[in-house]
This record gives structure tokens, C-alpha cells and sequence, in this order.
């Protein structure tokens, strides 16, 4: 399979959040194209227009709300989107695709086959292929070489820090059994 490198609702979307990410654009942007791209190996292509919605938005809200305790959030604005976008038909399968994505174990429940495989897309790319799922590592590495990660992870750590020190009971708020 060839490594998608611009997928044009993906750019669109991002256009209208460049000032809001910052320095952190191409960080988080290389995240959601490699999480695209794993997406689109493991799923139909003809999801492929849910994936790119879900994943520009699936961790917009640490910038937009300035906050680790992301998912709803994020879902408010992908859910604002597809609205205004007149695909209010996709708001609850992308709702479950954001708000599963962290999800430790499989995800079993309606439209089980997109939630699944955008939260294995994910734990690729956040474990830094650790774990990889059905997705063979010649194609990682291809995915990780066109978008690479230009210290997302760092960004990670620090924002669990961070959260860590102010919510120590819950720090990482977005996982789920």
C-alpha cells in the first residue's frame, strides 16, 4: 500500500486551526496523517472520509480548551463540523471513533469495525509502533519516514506532566477499559 501524503478535507480542516496549534501544527498534523495512514491499511476505503475527520479532530481539544481532558471537547468540535458540513449522518460514528481511540481493550459496540480500527490506527502511532496490530513494520516505517514525529511524543509527556501535577487521581482522563 502506498503512504498517503496530502489528503485534501484533511488540509481543509487544519487551514482553519493553523494559529490556534501554533508550533505545534506540523507536530500534530504528521500525528493525524500517519494515524490516517494506518487507518486506511487496516479499514475500507470508503471510510476514509471518516478517518480524516476523526482524526484531524480526535485530539484538537488539548489546544482548542487548552486541557488533557480532551475527548469531549474534541467531540463538540468534529460534531460542529460535520453540522455545518451537512454530514450530521457521521456525528455519532466519528463521536465514538474520538471518544474510544484510548480505549486499553477492543472496542465492541456499534460501528465496531471504524471505533476499532481508528483506536488501533492510534496505539500505533502513540506507542510509536510498540504495538502495531496488523499493520507489518515496513509500512510503519515507510508512514514514519513521509510524516515524521518532530517531538509529539515529547508534547505528550509534558502535558501528562502537567496534568499529573494538577490531577494526580485521574491523570490521563481520556484512557478507558
Amino acid at each position: 500500500m502506498e503512504v498517503i501524503k496530502q489528503y485534501p478535507l484533511i488540509e481543509e480542516i487544519f487551514s482553519s486551526y493553523e494559529k490556534i496549534l501554533g508550533e505545534d501544527l506540523e507536530k500534530y498534523k504528521n500525528h493525524v496523517y500517519r494515524v490516517f495512514n494506518y487507518c486506511l491499511f487496516l479499514g475500507d476505503k470508503t471510510d476514509e472520509e471518516k478517518y480524516a475527520v476523526a482524526g484531524v479532530f480526535h485530539d484538537l481539544g488539548i489546544w482548542t480548551n487548552d486541557t488533557f481532558d480532551y475527548l469531549q471537547p474534541s467531540i463538540a468540535l468534529a460534531t460542529k463540523y460535520l453540522t455545518q458540513h451537512n454530514k450530521e449522518k457521521d456525528a455519532e460514528e466519528i463521536s465514538l471513533m474520538i471518544d474510544h481511540h484510548h480505549k486499553i481493550t477492543s472496542y465492541k459496540n456499534k460501528f465496531e469495525n471504524t471505533v476499532e480500527i481508528f483506536r488501533k490506527a492510534d496505539w500505533t502511532d502513540v506507542s510509536m509502533s510498540v504495538i502495531h496490530f496488523e499493520i507489518p513494520k515496513s509500512f510503519i516505517a515507510d508512514v514514519e519516514k513521509q510524516f515524521p514525529y518532530k517531538a509529539f511524543h515529547m508534547k505528550l509527556v509534558k502535558l501528562f506532566l502537567s496534568n499529573f501535577t494538577q490531577h494526580p487521581i485521574k491523570p490521563l482522563p481520556m484512557f478507558k477499559k
